[in-house]
């Protein structure tokens, strides 16, 4: 029986110059660029789960990632069919979650037409799509306003087939899904590959796990110690050290008994905190959390902020963020690594002051001199975007459970369905 700590050795995503990457057994995984694409109808599945507020899109890093695969097939005479999933419509119509908005954006960012489908399948949109001139686009409508999408219906796969000859994933968030568009059809379709920005997170993230430049040193946060287990463990045998923060670090410190005043901890992973830093001592990874803190009176009211003295905290308050001698002791821990990784806010960081941590540690990444600063995904991309150091960093994923699964070494769907055998390449 495995073990609970025992890491699940994934397959090595890697690019590799020739275009290939080459997994055991021989299978590899195409680049964009080995495929010939003019006249031809090329389904891409893009991440345009953008952020919404009222039908206005609140943040547009997601569609401008996929500019530069948008632009090559276009430059290459493609006819373009992007199709991608907006929020959680679970199976029906909700103009809430209406891709119709993205489409206008992308129009605005491509500075060309774009033609907006009012469906993701059936017989007008397949029409739709082999009407297609080279060069010109077309947005499909959410897909996951059919149950089919979620399901990875394999009806649903086929309906989407028919809009394609050549299938592209640049949709790097949603790879650790099973879903007919990132797993079902891609095995319908010989002529697959990776768009460039998955072969960009392909790269930055398969180094990290597989050869970083060392020391590594990796900065976790974020709520729950739950969502991070698989990641320590995956990250203890590869890090020097782990630096923990945000609510998560205060489970850690009740193992250790440290008073935890009214802050949110896991109870019943109380003792598997304890296991992963006596686990971290065996590894030889040093595991540092936080000595003080910025407290308020409730995550709701947190009135006029305080410091801790000291890593407790007292009755009655609640920590919000890492403290300024945590902060000293982060930089500190950080000096000398050639690789740094982040995944996480160090505090409640939409919630000023209680983004000083967070912001710090941006920062402190920003101004690092590693080879190698690798921004996982998630909350924390979006302070580092906030803070407009995006180009401080050698990677910010845009995937942030897709990173961290691909972090702990889980076979990711969306990239398994790119396989393709030796006599196909």
């Amino acid at each position: 029986m495995a073990s609970e700590f025992e890491i699940f050795r994934a397959p090595v995503y890697s690019m590799k110059k020739n275009h290939f990457a080459d997994y055991p057994g021989g299978e590899k995984i195409r680049l964009l660029t080995d495929l010939e694409v003019t006249n031809k109808r090329v389904f891409v599945r893009v991440d345009f789960n953008v952020p919404m507020k009222n039908g206005v899109i609140q943040d547009d890093t997601r569609i401008r990632a996929a500019i530069p695969t948008i632009n090559y097939l276009i430059e290459n005479g493609a006819r373009l069919i992007c199709a991608s999933h907006l929020g959680r419509p679970k199976g029906v119509v909700d103009p809430a979650y209406s891709l119709e908005p993205v489409a206008e954006r992308l129009g605005e960012l491509l500075v060309r037409p774009v033609i907006f489908s009012n469906d993701g399948v059936g017989e007008g949109v397949t029409r739709q799509s082999k009407d297609l001139k080279p060069g010109e686009i077309m947005v499909l409508e959410n897909l996951r306003f059919h149950e089919g999408e979620e399901k990875n219906s394999s009806e649903f796969a086929h309906k989407l087939k028919s809009l394609c000859d050549v299938y592209i994933n640049d949709a790097f968030g949603t790879c650790h899904r099973a879903h007919a568009s990132t797993a079902g059809l891609p095995a319908l379709v010989s002529q697959r590959a990776a768009g460039f920005l998955l072969e960009k997170e392909i790269a930055a993230l398969g180094k990290l796990v597989h050869n970083p430049d060392r020391p590594l040193i990796s900065i976790l946060g974020g709520s729950k110690v739950s969502d991070k287990v698989k990641v320590i463990e995956a990250l203890m045998v590869k890090s020097e050290k782990i630096l923990i923060g945000g609510a998560m670090a205060y489970t850690f410190l009740r193992a250790l008994e440290c008073k935890v005043g009214n802050s949110r901890i896991e109870v019943d992973l109380i003792p598997m905190a304890k296991k992963i830093l006596e686990r971290s001592k065996e590894s030889r990874c040093e595991i540092v959390l936080p000595v003080d803190h910025n407290l308020g009176n409730s995550f709701d009211n947190p009135g006029t902020p305080v410091f801790s003295q000291n890593a407790h905290i007292p009755d009655g308050k609640v920590a919000l963020d890492i403290g300024p001698k945590t902060c000293e002791l982060f930089a500190r821990k950080m000096a000398g690594a050639q690789t740094l990784f982040w995944n996480g806010p160090l505090g409640v960081f939409e919630k000023p002051p209680f983004n000083l941590g967070t912001e710090f540690v941006a920062q402190a990444i920003a101004s690092h001199t590693a080879k190698s600063k690798i921004c996982g995904g998630g909350d924390s991309v979006s302070a580092v975007t906030a803070a407009g150091l995006e180009n401080s960093f050698t990677h910010i994923s845009t995937g942030g459970g897709a990173s961290l699964e691909m972090v702990e070494g889980i076979p990711m769907p969306g990239i398994e369905s790119l396989k393709v055998s030796p006599s196909q390449t």
